[in-house]
């Protein structure tokens, strides 16, 4: 997974994947977007594990803390995807079905989607949005992962866009999936999922289940970006 500060040949080369985005066209667009919302999958693709192997923990979580900028530019433009209904249940119930509804939309979208940087795919640093044009960087993932679940039936309140330190130190997204067995990472660097202590990231922030206000996590300091694709 390359750093998402964009280098001279970086450069070069997001001008031809933004190139490529723009030939594919709108019905393109819609068409793939379509195809990775399906239901059905290939009759080729890997067994999936009936539960997950260890019970996890809940992260504990801290204060209010602020959400990364561009979080806040995505609710102003969908605020329908930032709305918690505190009706909802905080978690899911942890099930043999669950657990493969989360494996199959984690490798699918993890498969599917091409990763760009926001700056070679947008022409910004950072920019939290759907890849409904089949490209997108961390955070791009795990929204779509989100939207597709939502679909299936679960709820949102129980999903969590979440903000970590990965391995390489850089800032990255990852959706957490609140569960009676504990909080589980869905994560575009891998097709595995595992127990938030397991990931070997540092937990940052993620957003809160009574409102929009995000909550610290383990008092980590807050990245000024998810700059990791």
């Amino acid at each position: 997974m390359r750093h998402a500060v964009v280098q001279a040949a970086g450069a070069l080369g997001g001008i031809r994947w933004r190139d490529a985005v723009r030939r594919t066209g709108r019905a393109a667009a819609l068409g793939f977007a379509g195809t990775i919302l399906m239901i059905g999958g290939a009759s080729t693709q890997p067994r999936i594990a009936a539960l997950p192997p260890d019970a996890a923990t809940a992260v504990e979580t801290g204060p209010a803390a602020r959400p990364v900028a561009a979080w806040t530019e995505f609710c102003r433009r969908m605020p329908a995807e930032c709305d918690v209904d505190t009706r909802e249940p905080a978690t899911i119930a942890m099930n043999t079905a669950l657990w493969r509804t989360l494996a199959s939309v984690n490798r699918r979208v993890n498969a599917r989607i091409r990763p760009i940087t926001d700056q070679a795919h947008w022409g910004v640093v950072d920019r939290w949005d759907f890849p409904d044009d089949g490209f997108g960087d961390c955070e791009d993932y795990q929204l779509l992962k989100r939207r597709m679940l939502i679909e299936r039936g679960l709820t949102r309140r129980a999903l969590r866009m979440t903000v970590v330190i990965d391995d390489i130190g850089e800032g990255h997204a990852v959706l957490m999936v609140r569960t009676d067995r504990g909080d589980f990472i869905l994560d575009n660097k891998t097709n595995t999922i595992l127990s938030w202590r397991n990931t070997g990231y540092a937990y940052i922030k993620r957003e809160g289940q009574d409102g929009r206000a995000w909550v610290t996590l383990d008092g980590g300091a807050s990245p000024v970006a998810t700059a990791n694709r």
